[in-house]
């Protein structure tokens, strides 16, 4: 298949209130689209960054009648007539207390084609003064989720899965030529891990990484790395937001994705 794909990973530091975020997504969708992006990807908790309760009110259904989150999302992509993949955002699940983390693409006439339903929960003590215990309120998915988006298949993940790379092998295997990454990474770990962790998915699946990061000081005290990127296949850091909000912008280019797998057939010398 041939064709090339301009993808961009948003930067925000997202706080609290809901409008605030929301207004600011349809700016930095817009910034994206006049760079020729096609696919806008936004950090996990685009939406809201902030207590428990306040995730737990803000969460909303997906796939029903939408509320203000999807509803602002549908309508920055209308707008720029873009594919947005709305980083993670909370989704009601059945059990009222634990919302799931949802990463849901939203295609460029608003309707919403995929959802995904983050697996790995950030259950951590990183010595950052902070304890992350997602698991406590928030529900885990149970399956991976590509979505076809022209002629690349785009597969889905949020923020802590990226240290698990048997679900990035699940991904490529289901045909996988580009990976999306929302996330929060604190600042202790993203400074040491997420350019290492990023560039070996990058490398193992022999396919573009788009990370999309929150930055800067949130409410509770979190603190975040950003430097949301784009990874090529050969693992080069092709793009990347410098300090506070931004937007990095990249194209993917399939024949590099074929000649990269074709000059050093990993994929094909799998045996486990």
């Amino acid at each position: 298949m041939a064709g090339n794909l301009r993808v961009a990973a948003v930067q925000m530091s997202s706080q609290d209130d809901v409008g605030a975020n929301l207004a600011r997504i349809t700016v930095l969708v817009a910034q994206a689209a006049d760079a020729g992006a096609e696919i806008v990807v936004l950090p996990e908790n685009f939406a809201y960054f902030g207590s428990e309760e306040g995730k737990r009110a803000a969460a909303e259904a997906v796939g029903s009648a939408p509320g203000p989150i999807l509803t602002a999302v549908a309508e920055a992509a209308r707008r720029a007539r873009v594919h947005v993949i709305a980083g993670g955002m909370p989704e009601r699940a059945a059990d009222p207390a634990r919302p799931y983390n949802a990463c849901v693409v939203v295609s460029p006439d608003g309707n919403t084609i995929a959802k995904y339903r983050k697996v790995h929960l950030f259950d951590v003590d990183v010595g950052d003064g902070q304890r992350y215990c997602e698991s406590a309120s928030t529900t885990p998915g149970d399956a991976s989720v590509t979505v076809t988006i022209g002629s690349f298949v785009v597969g889905l993940s949020v923020c802590y899965d990226l240290r698990f790379p048997e679900l990035y092998r699940q991904l490529v295997a289901a045909g996988a030529d580009v990976l999306v990454i929302p996330a929060a990474f604190t600042m202790v770990t993203g400074k040491d891990h997420w350019h290492v962790l990023l560039r070996a998915r990058a490398i193992e699946s022999q396919a573009y990484v788009v990370a999309a990061a929150q930055w800067g000081t949130h409410p509770r005290g979190r603190r975040t790395y950003g430097k949301s990127l784009v990874a090529d296949p050969w693992g080069d850091v092709v793009a990347q937001c410098a300090e506070g909000e931004g937007v990095a912008v990249a194209d993917v280019d399939r024949a590099y994705i074929e000649r990269v797998r074709a000059n050093l057939p990993a994929l094909r010398h799998r045996r486990l």
